[in-house]
């Protein structure tokens, strides 16, 4: 039998998954979580095998939580269900360690078959965004997804409102290293100031909810 741990703040929408999961003799659900505060408890108590997850939860973004779940959960595999169909969103959750990604607007099947190639080690995005992927023309790529890892790791922090030597500190690298990036992800966004990073950022929901 294989555990799973739903994630979204909508009951009604954690209840018709559930239903589906379960009607998969060997899918059982073992908790529902509605914020990224119970999810942390949930995993850690039930050590699941997957996590379905929303992205947008009322006490923050999604993805700083996929980032730490798999640091504190390594051997639980993430999928996430969401409306936001965005590249930014799907590349970006990828990036932080989610094993698949499915929209909200596919048929209730894809999430089983999701949950299913997950669980045996494999990457899966629903049909709608494989599509969309292979429609898309390279020159027409997201400028965030042309940041290296360790831009990323920059742009995120700087756009957090962190200070250069503090992004320094963070990351455990040269605050000259920290600006050699900056120029570089700045050109990459074609962002002018900190203040534009923070709003690229927040339009592709990559920072946490403030509320």
């Amino acid at each position: 039998m294989h555990s799973i741990v739903l994630v979204d703040d909508h009951a009604i929408v954690r209840e018709g998954f559930k239903r589906l999961i379960e009607m998969e003799p060997d899918l059982e659900v073992v908790a529902e979580c509605r914020n990224a505060d119970d999810a942390v408890e949930a995993i850690g108590q039930f050590r699941p095998d997957l996590v379905a997850l929303d992205l947008s939860l009322p006490d923050g973004s999604g993805l700083p939580l996929i980032e730490h779940l798999r640091s504190v959960a390594t051997h639980t595999r993430i999928v996430v269900l969401s409306m936001h169909d965005g590249e930014p969103y799907v590349s970006e959750a990828l990036r932080r360690g989610a094993s698949g990604y499915v929209t909200k607007g596919v048929a209730p099947e894809e999430l089983v078959a999701g949950l299913r190639a997950v669980m045996r080690g494999e990457q899966f995005l629903s049909s709608d965004l494989r599509q969309r992927r292979k429609d898309r023309p390279n020159d027409t790529l997201d400028p965030i997804d042309r940041l290296t890892a360790r831009e990323h790791e920059v742009f995120l922090l700087l756009a957090a409102g962190r200070a250069p030597k503090q992004v320094a500190a963070e990351l455990g690298i040269g605050q000259k290293t920290v600006y050699i990036h900056r120029a570089s992800l700045m050109g990459k966004l074609g962002a002018g100031s900190e203040l534009d990073l923070y709003r690229i950022a927040s339009e592709r929901g990559l920072l946490p909810i403030r509320t």
